[in-house]
């Protein structure tokens, strides 16, 4: 344990694998009043750390994780409304379609908002009703670019992924982080229409759907290689709260999130997204 405090609030930071990324934070009630010093922390410490778990918060309502949402900026919202969801800006999905939006997550690793000419900043997630299997796996971005082999990162490096929205966002696969200037990723395995390779010079070409999804697995097995060493898989318990650095994470639901009731119970996760103020860029 990493103990730190702050105001006679103390967070203690479990590392959780030994890339020292992922931590569990305890001792901060996000139900109660959090000071302004404290919350400077949290939005200090996400960045270095890329995903902050709060542990036995009890139940957040959609009020309230909108409030906290908003530590890091305005919410854009651009999912469909369940009729189930508790505020406009939340996000409600489940495993029944009674409860929620069904299916989420599971088209493949990706960022939120890749589609957008500024993807999210931040998401934030709070498991309301906790199945008995369905987890949600994580990966560190720039831990994964540094493990690539080097004729690996020079290609990738060359690459732009082109969304499959409406929008056709085409931003760069890698590009440094727009606060830590690390190198992280702007991807999404099962929303891409395509990848261009060279943006902006004379060998600059558009991919077919063959090689597009040669390279679209390439990613996905380079999360995956290693027996998924580089993957934190979250086992969900009553009362946490995630927040995480939407843009230097990865993450996909596992298959048991769409298991029936019957056999794991229900499942409703509330998530919410800060709206992003930089657009992927090289420079």
């Amino acid at each position: 344990f990493i103990c730190g405090s702050l105001q006679n609030v103390y967070f203690h930071f479990h590392i959780m694998k030994e890339l020292g990324k992922i931590v569990d934070v305890k001792d901060v009630n996000l139900n109660g009043p959090v000071s302004e010093e404290v919350v400077n922390l949290i939005k200090k410490e996400v960045h270095e750390h890329v995903l902050l778990i709060f542990k036995n918060q009890g139940l957040i309502s959609g009020d309230r994780q909108v409030e906290i949402s908003k530590w890091f900026g305005d919410l854009e919202s651009t999912f469909y409304k369940h009729p189930r969801s508790p505020h406009p800006d939340v996000f409600r999905v489940s495993n029944n379609e009674e409860e929620g939006c069904t299916n989420v997550g599971r088209t493949g690793w990706h960022i939120d908002g890749s589609f957008m000419r500024e993807p999210f900043k931040m998401s934030l997630y709070h498991m309301v009703a906790v199945p008995k299997r369905g987890d949600t796996a994580f990966v560190p971005l720039t831990d994964l670019i540094e493990s690539l082999q080097p004729e690996v990162r020079d290609r990738w490096e060359r690459l732009y992924m082109v969304s499959d929205r409406r929008s056709k966002s085409t931003h760069p696969l890698i590009y440094p982080h727009p606060v830590t200037k690390k190198p992280t990723l702007c991807f999404h395995l099962g929303m891409t229409d395509a990848f261009m390779w060279d943006a902006g010079t004379d060998k600059e070409r558009m991919t077919d759907w063959p090689e597009t999804k040669h390279i679209l697995m390439e990613i996905h097995q380079e999360i995956e290689k290693g027996n998924r060493n580089l993957v934190y898989s979250h086992k969900w318990e009553q009362g946490d709260f995630i927040i995480s650095d939407n843009l230097a994470v990865g993450h996909e639901a596992s298959p048991e999130t769409q298991f029936p009731v019957s056999e794991v119970g229900l499942r409703i996760l509330h998530r919410t997204t800060v709206k992003g103020t930089n657009i992927p860029t090289k420079s």
